[in-house]
């Protein structure tokens, strides 16, 4: 036999068999296959355990396969003091880490990096996709501008919590008008008369989409017929809280809803500061029902964000683009959930009112009341 020299070709490779791959994986020939085109539906385990079985048996992984392994998907969400925000950022970081994606995250806070600089380095890391929570998609009075050129440059994005038609791009959002009804509806039902919306600023299209579903409500359950006088803007936070909750205790408001479970507890620290009770003289509405709500004194009735499933959606969406697919570029509204606990209970009159109401006027306020704003 004449020894091999550096220009004598190497044996070729062993033809790949399912079957052999399969056996040393203890998997069915269809899950290699699944795995081995970057098919979805295959546990992270699984899947490690037939790329391992790749790998020992000599096997060059398929270039879409070492491609897939190595994609980093960026992350994007507005800031971490905010309970939501993380749960959201981390449903989608194990929805992604299950899929074989190492997500990146940045996070946004007064002072520092803009989205738009995020982006940027986003890019250059190489990111395969973006995933953007509460971004500037979601200000009316943003430029959309920064979302066209990711579109010019292939890289696929998908956008949580706001909408804007003029991007091309799956967005997913929770109803937060029906959060809103939802949450009326139960103050409705205790026998509150009196109920009072605590929302962030009307740029942003969840607040627009709250009060929207507010007003109604007061319109369609109470027969009010001027619900915006029962809208108090302010920031969101704890002590955007408050100073909402005193502008609505100061309207004669029994029932308060809530835009995020933070503003919640501020309004219920703004009644009790007047010598209030919750909920026995005002109830509380918080949403998101983010962690540790059920712990809270008192524990708080909240809408809930169904956030696996918007997470899910999300990533699946951006698989979708990262694939070559086209994911619709449409808006994936998912419901949200009332959660009953111990910050509501029944209005000054302890009884269930009829609905719709006739319109009440004897409660009108003076223009120059109306939608004041931090």
């Amino acid at each position: 036999m004449l020894p091999m020299t550096d220009d004598t070709p190497a044996p070729a490779a062993p033809p790949l068999r399912l079957a052999d791959i399969a056996a040393r994986a203890k998997v069915s020939e269809a899950t290699v296959s699944r795995v081995l085109n970057g098919k979805a539906g295959v546990a992270a385990g699984t899947r490690q355990a037939v790329l391992t079985a790749l790998d020992a048996m000599g096997y060059a992984r398929p270039q879409r396969l070492r491609q897939r392994t190595a994609t980093l998907i960026g992350l994007v969400i507005p800031e971490l003091d905010n309970p939501i925000f993380p749960a959201i950022a981390q449903a989608v970081e194990r929805t992604l880490n299950r899929h074989g994606h190492t997500p990146v995250l940045c996070t946004q806070y007064p002072g520092g990096a803009t989205e738009d600089d995020l982006v940027e380095l986003l890019v250059e890391h190489g990111v395969a996709g973006i995933v953007f929570v509460s971004g500037r998609h979601a200000d009316t009075t943003a430029s959309h501008e920064r979302y066209r050129r990711l579109s010019d440059r292939g890289l696929p994005f998908v956008l949580i919590n706001g909408y804007a038609p003029g991007i091309a791009a799956p967005f997913i959002s929770p109803d937060d008008a029906l959060a809103a009804r939802l949450a009326v509806n139960h103050l409705a039902d205790l026998g509150h008369e009196k109920i009072g919306l605590a929302v962030g600023q009307t740029r942003y299209v969840p607040a627009i989409r709250k009060i929207e579903g507010f007003t109604a409500a007061l319109r369609d359950l109470l027969g009010i017929a001027d619900p915006q006088q029962y809208v108090a803007h302010s920031l969101y936070g704890f002590e955007g809280g408050r100073d909402a909750a005193a502008k609505l205790l100061d309207k004669g408001c029994t029932g308060i809803v809530c835009a995020s479970d933070i503003m919640a507890l501020g309004a219920i620290t703004e009644a009790r500061a007047r010598g209030l009770a919750v909920p026995a003289d005002v109830s509380v509405v918080g949403y998101d029902d983010s962690s540790l709500m059920a712990y809270t004194d008192p524990p708080l009735t909240t809408i809930r964000q169904p956030v696996a499933a918007m997470g899910a959606a999300a990533v699946r969406a951006l698989m979708e683009e990262i694939g070559g697919g086209s994911a619709p570029h449409t808006e994936f509204v998912f419901a949200p959930e009332l959660v009953v606990r111990a910050s509501t209970a029944s209005g000054p009159h302890g009884r269930r009112i009829p609905r719709p109401a006739p319109a009440r006027t004897g409660d009108q306020l003076s223009e120059s009341s109306r939608n004041s704003e931090l």
